[in-house]
C-alpha cells in the first residue's frame, strides 16, 4: 500500500495523462475492407433502393433406377433477368461432376504415404473409379432447337441466341442422367446407403440436377468451381418436381406433396390429415408397414409430385424402408408440418426426438429472425451425417443394433437436427453466397443452434458457442489458421474457422459487448432485411451496427480479419490510500513498519560476531544524533498540520475523511485481440463487484494500459474475465495476486475396447439382478 497526499492524489485522478501512443489500426474503421455503398446495397447494410436479383423457375421430371442406383431426368428452366445488364450466356452448376475421376476436386486432393498403412487406406486408394458426374444428353431452347453449351468442370455455359435484356425471360431445357454415389464409401452431400440385411437402398438426393448459378451486383456470375468445401450459391424460384420411384417407396421432398391420393393409402392419408392437427408426432407410415415393404420389392412405379414456391433449391429422399411421422407446429398463427422419415434401424431414438427437434427449431429460430414461411420442414435419416436444403435436411446418428444409445448419440441427433433444419433460415431464406463465405451460413446458424440447444434442456452440452470452447483453437499454431474472412475453398481447420469461431464471436457480441437487447434487435433486423435476398458480409456488419448504434468495426477487424487471439493479463496492482500527513499517524505507521522490518542475514550474524561496537565501547563518541528520534512528533509538526487542515476546501475535507482506497491496475494485451475488460474485485469482507469496461479502453494504446479503481472497501484480489466471456486463452495471468492454474494429464490404455453405453450397462445389470448374479459395474 502507498499513501497519496490528498491534494496531489485527487488532482491526478481527475486529470490523468493519456498514453503517448499513436492510435493503432485495431480501432480504425473498416473503410477499404468493405465495398463502397451504392444504389444496390446501402451504407446502412440494407438492400438499396435499386436492389435486384435474378429468378429461375423449374419444371423437373426424374426417374430413380433402384436396380442400378442411377437417375434420369429432364428439366425446363425459365430464367428471368432482373439485372440492368444484357446477358449473352447463362451459367449452370453441375456440382455432381465432382465425382468425375478427373474432376478438379479429385486431381487437387493431397495425401501422403506412410511406412504403415491400414488396409482401409489402401483399399480407398486402389478402388475402382466411380463413373460419376452429369451425362448431359441435350440442351435445347423452347422450340426444341439445340443450344450451344460448354462444360468447364462443375460449370456449364449455355450460349444464348440473342442477348437477354433487363426484364426478359428465357426458357430452355436440359436432359441428363447420372449414377448415384455410395455415400458410405465415396462420401459427399448425398448418395445411397445399402442395407444388406434386407437388400434395400435408402437414397438422399441433392445436387442431383443442373442448377442455375447466381448472377448478382457483387460478383457478376458466381461460377467458382465446386471443389467440395464451398457450398452453393443459388437464385430463388418456383419448382414443380415429378419423381418416379418403385411403387413401394416413400418419398420426402422439398415443398408440398401434390398427389397424396395417388401415392398414399386412404389410411395413410387420414393419418396425414390427423398429423396436421396434432401437437405430437403422428405416424403416417408405421414401422410395421415399412418392414412389410422391405420384403416386397415392387416392379411397378409411382410418381410423387411436389411443388415449392420461392425456394433456392430442391432435394428429396426415397426408400421403401421409410417410417414417416409428422406433427403440426404453430408459427405466428400459421400451421407448419414438421416431419421425419427414417428406417427402423433409427428407432427408438428417431421416433422420440427427430420431429420434436424440428418443431423446436422452427419456433426458436422464428422468434429470433422471421416467422418460418414454408409449409413443411423435414428431417430424413440416412447415410449423410448432416446436410441442408429448403424444407428438407439429411441427418445422421442412429442407436445401436439393440436399440440402446449413448448420451453422445442422443444429443448428437438433437443437435444435428436443430442445425440442419436451422439452415432453412441461413442460407435457404437469408440467401448468402456459400461458395464464397461459409461463415455467413454455418457460423450464424451454429450460433442460432447454440441458443436453441440451451432452450431445449437446462445446461445442454453444446459443442460450440461458449467462448471457452474455442480457446484451444484460438491459442493454436497460427501457421495452421486463416482469418474467418477467407474464401470457403481456402479455409484451414474448417469446423473451427467457419462454424466455431464466428458462432463464438456472435455469442461474445450478444453477452459481453452489445448486450442481449441490442444484439437481438439488430440480428432480427438483419434477417428481416435480407430474407429472400442475397446478403454479403458488409451487409451483415453494417446492419448490426446500424440497428444497434454500436461501433463494432474494431470487433469485425480483429475477430473476422485476423488470427489474433484474446490473452489479456493483469500486469500489476498498486494500492493507494489518501494520506492527510497527520504527523502522529504517519510517524506511528513508520515506526510500526520499522519494527516489523526483518533483519538482514548480515545483521543477524553481526550480533554474534561483533560483541561490542566502537561507540558502545567509547560512549564519548555519542552526540545529538545518537539520541535523536526522527519519528517523534514535534510541536512544529502539529502546528503545520493544523494549518493544512484549516486551508482545505469542504470538498477536499470530505475526500480526506472518506477513507477510500485507490488501486492502479496495469493491464496488458498479450494476444493482440482487443476485448472488453471484465474485472471482478473480491473485497476483504468476502463481498465482490464486477465492472464491465468497453473495449474502447484500448483505443489509445492497444498493448498496455492502466486503470484506477476507487473503492470504499479494501480489495483482496482482482480477476479478469471471471465468467469466461472473452475466450481468453491464458487464465493464469488473469488474477492478482496470481493463482495456480491446475493442469491435468489423462491415463489411458492403448487398444482399449469400446465400452458399452450406459443403457447397455443398465440392461446388463437388470438381467443380472433377475438372475443368479449381480453386476457390480466393475
Amino acid at each position: 500500500m502507498k499513501n497519496l497526499f490528498a491534494g496531489l492524489a485527487l488532482a491526478g485522478l481527475i486529470a490523468g495523462p493519456l498514453a503517448a501512443q499513436a492510435q493503432d489500426t485495431k480501432f480504425a474503421q473498416l473503410g477499404q475492407e468493405l465495398p463502397t455503398p451504392n444504389n444496390y446495397r446501402a451504407a446502412s447494410g440494407a438492400p438499396g433502393h435499386e436492389y435486384w436479383q435474378q429468378r429461375a423457375d423449374y419444371n423437373i421430371k426424374v426417374a430413380l433406377n433402384d436396380a442400378e442406383q442411377s437417375i434420369k431426368g429432364s428439366e425446363t428452366i425459365n430464367y428471368t433477368n432482373n439485372s440492368p445488364d444484357p446477358l449473352t450466356y447463362l451459367w449452370v452448376q453441375l456440382d455432381q461432376n465432382i465425382f468425375e475421376p478427373n474432376s478438379m476436386s479429385n486431381l487437387t486432393k493431397t495425401g501422403e504415404l506412410k511406412d504403415k498403412m491400414s488396409l482401409q487406406a489402401v483399399e480407398y486408394m486402389t478402388r475402382e473409379a466411380f463413373d460419376g458426374g452429369f451425362k448431359i444428353e441435350s440442351v435445347k431452347d423452347r422450340s426444341g432447337k439445340p443450344l450451344k453449351y460448354t462444360i468447364n468442370n462443375t460449370m456449364m455455359r449455355v450460349d444464348l441466341p440473342a442477348p437477354l435484356k433487363h426484364g426478359q425471360s428465357y426458357t430452355f431445357s436440359v436432359d441428363w442422367h447420372h449414377n448415384i454415389n455410395n455415400q458410405k464409401t465415396l462420401g459427399g452431400r448425398s448418395g445411397y446407403e445399402f442395407f444388406p440385411e434386407d437388400g434395400n437402398y435408402l437414397y438422399e438426393m441433392a445436387q442431383w440436377f443442373p442448377r442455375m448459378a447466381v448472377y448478382d451486383d457483387v460478383n457478376g456470375w458466381q461460377h467458382k468451381q465446386f471443389l467440395g468445401s464451398g457450398e452453393f450459391a443459388l437464385p430463388f424460384g418456383d419448382y414443380k418436381v415429378s419423381i418416379t420411384v418403385p411403387a413401394d417407396h416413400v418419398v420426402a421432398g422439398t415443398g408440398e406433396l401434390q398427389n397424396a391420393s395417388q401415392v398414399l393409402t386412404s389410411t395413410q392419408q387420414k393419418r396425414w390429415a390427423d398429423a396436421a392437427k396434432s401437437d405430437k408426432p403422428v405416424l403416417v407410415v408405421t414401422q410395421e408397414e415399412a418392414t412389410k415393404a422391405e420384403k416386397n420389392h415392387a416392379k411397378d412405379t409411382k410418381t410423387w409430385v411436389f411443388a415449392a414456391k420461392n425456394v433456392r433449391d430442391f432435394a428429396w429422399a426415397s426408400s421403401r424402408k421409410f417410417i414417416w411421422d409428422a406433427m403440426n407446429v404453430n408459427i405466428g398463427g400459421k400451421h407448419v408440418l414438421a416431419m421425419s422419415y427414417y428406417p427402423k434401424e433409427a428407432n427408438p431414438l428417431w421416433g422420440q426426438y427427430s420431429t420434436q427437434a424440428v418443431g423446436h427449431t422452427l419456433r426458436n429460430y422464428s422468434k429470433r429472425t422471421i416467422d418460418y414461411p414454408y409449409p413443411v420442414a423435414i428431417s430424413v435419416h440416412g447415410p449423410v451425417g448432416g446436410m441442408e436444403y429448403p424444407m428438407i435436411s439429411f441427418n445422421g446418428y442412429r442407436p445401436e443394433a439393440d436399440g440402446t444409445y449413448s448420451d453422445r448419440t442422443k444429443y448428437g441427433l438433437i443437435s444435428v437436427v436443430i442445425h440442419e433444419v436451422g439452415h432453412n433460415f441461413f442460407p435457404m431464406i437469408v440467401n448468402s453466397d456459400e461458395r464464397q463465405w461459409t461463415w455467413m451460413d454455418e457460423g450464424l446458424n451454429t450460433f442460432m443452434q447454440y441458443l436453441a440447444e440451451q432452450e431445449w434442456e437446462r445446461n445442454y452440452p453444446s459443442g460450440r458457442g461458449e467462448p471457452a470452447k474455442i480457446v484451444t483453437y484460438m491459442s493454436g499454431d497460427k501457421s495452421t489458421m486463416v482469418p474467418i474472412m477467407t474464401n470457403s475453398e481456402s479455409i484451414l481447420q474448417f469446423g473451427n474457422n467457419a462454424y466455431g469461431k464466428p458462432a463464438t464471436g456472435l455469442n461474445i457480441l450478444r453477452e459481453t459487448i452489445m448486450g442481449r437487447e441490442l444484439f437481438d434487435y439488430a440480428f432480427k433486423e438483419y434477417a428481416n432485411r435480407w430474407a429472400f435476398k442475397h446478403p454479403m458480409p458488409a451487409d451483415f456488419f453494417r446492419t448490426m451496427e446500424d440497428a444497434s448504434g454500436v461501433d463494432l468495426d474494431w470487433f469485425w477487424r480483429g475477430w473476422f480479419y485476423t488470427t489474433d487471439h484474446t490473452d489479456l493479463a493483469i500486469d500489476n496492482v498498486k494500492w493507494f490510500t489518501i494520506d492527510a500527513q497527520d504527523p502522529e499517524f504517519v510517524n506511528a505507521q513508520k515506526r510500526e513498519q520499522q519494527n516489523k522490518a526483518p533483519q538482514t542475514l548480515s545483521q543477524q550474524r553481526n550480533l554474534q560476531d561483533i560483541p561490542k561496537t566502537l561507540v558502545e565501547l567509547k560512549p564519548e563518541l555519542k552526540d545529538f544524533y545518537n539520541s535523536y528520534d526522527p519519528l517523534a512528533t514535534t510541536a512544529t509538526d502539529k502546528a503545520t498540520y493544523q494549518t493544512f487542515l484549516k486551508d482545505l476546501t469542504p470538498e477536499q475535507k470530505k475526500a480526506l475523511d472518506s477513507g477510500l482506497n485507490f488501486y492502479e491496475v496495469g493491464f496488458k494485451n498479450l494476444g493482440g485481440l482487443v476485448m472488453p475488460l471484465i474485472v471482478r474485485m473480491q473485497y476483504e469482507d468476502g463481498s465482490e463487484e464486477v465492472v464491465n469496461i468497453p473495449a474502447e479502453i484500448w483505443r489509445h494504446n492497444n498493448n498496455e494500459i492502466t486503470k484506477v479503481f476507487v473503492t470504499e472497501k479494501p480489495v483482496a484480489s482482482f480477476e479478469l474475465d471471471p465468467y469466461l466471456q472473452t475466450a481468453d486463452t491464458d487464465l493464469s495471468n488473469n488474477a492478482y495476486p496470481r493463482r495456480m492454474a491446475p493442469s491435468r494429464f489423462e491415463l489411458y490404455k492403448q487398444g482399449r475396447e469400446q465400452q458399452p453405453n450406459p443403457m447397455q450397462k443398465q440392461r446388463a445389470t437388470t438381467r443380472s439382478n433377475n438372475g443368479a448374479e449381480t453386476n457390480t459395474g466393475e
